[in-house]
C-alpha cells in the first residue's frame, strides 16, 4: 500500500489505557489513582504525578509500553495523578492560588489519606513541576520528596518563550479580557513557532516508517496527545504571566501562595530536578536553577539529551530515565 494511503487509513491509537479509578473529583479536576497489579513489591509512600496545566495528564500514560504510569504500577508503587480537565467560561475567574493551593493541596490530602501515608512524593512535569515546587516550598507538610520532571523555575533564560512573553508588545491584560480563557490554540501555536520546520520533519519521518507499526502507532499517540490541549484559565494565566516570566519572582523570593511567601530555601526534602539538553520549551538551565535554591541535604540533577517529550516517554526513557526515578523514591522513602 502506498505509505500516505496507510497513514490515512490507520485508526489512531487508544491512549491513556492504564486502568485507573477516579477517587475524587470537584468542578472540573479529578483524582486518579491507578490499580495495582499483583507484583509481590509494594512501597509505603505513594506517588502523585503533577502534568502540566494545559496538557492533558495522560502524556503519562500514553500508550502500553510507553507509560510511565504503567511501568510504576509494574514496580509497586502507589500512583495518583491529577487530570485537571477542561476548563469553561466561569473557570476564567480561577486563580493560581486555586489550582497551586487548593487544588494540588487537595490532591495530596487525599492521596495520602487513602495510603494511609503521612506524606507523599510529588512528581511535577513541566509547569507541573513549577506548581509542584511553588506547593512544596510553602506547604512542605505532606511532601515527602520533590521531583521537578523539565520544569521551569527560573524564567529569565535565553529561550524564545522567555523573550516573547517579556515583550513590550505582548499585552497579556488585553489577552486575557479578549479570551478569557486564554485559547489552547494560541498558546499551541507558539510552541509551534519555536520549531517552524517540526512538521515538515515529522512528514518526512511518517513517509519513511509508514511501513513500521510500532513506529506509527507511537507517533499517532503522541500526535493525538500534543493535539488534544486546554485552555488556560484567564485569571490563572495573567499572574502566571507578570509574575512568573516577567518578574522571574520564584527566583527572586517575591512570589506568594494564598499570601505565604514562597521561599525555594524553604525546600527541605529530597530533590531531584530532569532536564534536556534539547529542550527547546524549557531551556535546562531554567529547569537546573531549582537545585541552586533549595536548602535539601539530598538534591540530585539527572541531565540528558533528548527533548521536552520524547525524552520522557520514549522506549530509551524505560529504559535509563525512569529507573533512575524509582530509585530515587526508594532512597526518599
Amino acid at each position: 500500500m502506498n505509505p500516505l494511503l496507510r497513514f490515512m487509513s490507520r485508526p489512531p491509537p487508544a491512549v491513556g489505557q492504564t486502568p485507573a479509578d477516579v477517587v475524587h473529583r470537584e468542578n472540573k479536576w479529578r483524582l486518579l489513582r491507578y490499580r495495582p497489579r499483583p507484583s509481590g513489591v509494594s512501597h509505603p509512600t505513594p506517588l502523585l504525578l503533577v502534568p502540566s496545566l494545559i496538557n492533558r495528564h495522560y502524556v503519562l500514560d500514553l500508550m502500553p509500553g510507553k507509560s510511565l504510569a504503567e511501568w510504576l504500577v509494574a514496580q509497586g508503587f502507589d500512583v495518583f495523578i491529577i487530570d485537571w480537565g477542561t476548563p469553561e467560561d466561569e473557570d476564567r475567574f480561577v486563580t493560581f492560588d486555586d489550582v497551586c493551593d487548593r487544588t494540588l493541596g487537595r490532591a495530596l490530602r487525599v492521596a495520602c489519606r487513602l495510603a494511609g501515608s503521612e506524606r507523599a512524593h510529588v512528581l511535577g512535569y513541566c509547569l507541573g513541576g513549577t506548581l509542584a515546587a511553588i506547593y512544596s516550598a510553602a506547604r512542605p507538610e505532606r511532601v515527602a520528596s520533590l521531583l521537578a520532571l523539565a520544569a521551569p523555575v527560573g524564567f529569565h533564560d535565553d529561550g524564545m518563550l522567555s523573550a516573547w512573553t517579556r515583550s513590550k508588545s505582548f499585552d497579556v491584560g488585553a489577552v486575557v479580557a479578549a479570551t478569557g480563557n486564554v485559547p489552547w490554540q494560541l498558546m499551541q501555536s507558539a510552541f509551534h513557532m519555536l520549531r517552524p520546520t517540526l512538521t515538515l520533519s515529522k512528514a518526512v519521518s511518517v513517509l519513511d516508517r509508514a511501513w513500521d507499526d510500532e513506529f506509527m502507532n507511537g507517533f499517532l499517540a503522541l500526535e493525538t496527545w500534543g493535539n488534544d490541549n486546554v485552555s488556560f484559565p484567564g485569571e490563572c494565566y495573567r499572574r502566571y504571566i507578570e509574575e512568573l516570566w516577567r518578574n522571574d519572582a520564584l527566583l527572586a523570593g517575591t512570589f506568594t501562595l494564598s499570601g505565604t511567601p514562597v521561599h525555594l530555601e524553604d525546600i527541605r526534602c529530597p530533590v531531584l530536578a530532569v532536564t534536556f539538553e534539547h529542550d527547546n520549551i524549557v531551556p535546562w538551565k531554567s529547569a537546573a536553577a531549582l537545585l541552586s535554591r533549595v536548602s535539601s541535604e539530598v538534591k540530585q540533577h539527572i541531565h540528558l539529551p533528548g527533548g521536552h517529550v520524547g525524552a520522557v516517554i520514549s522506549k530509551k526513557a524505560a529504559a535509563t530515565l525512569w529507573p533512575q526515578l524509582a530509585e530515587f523514591w526508594r532512597a526518599a522513602s
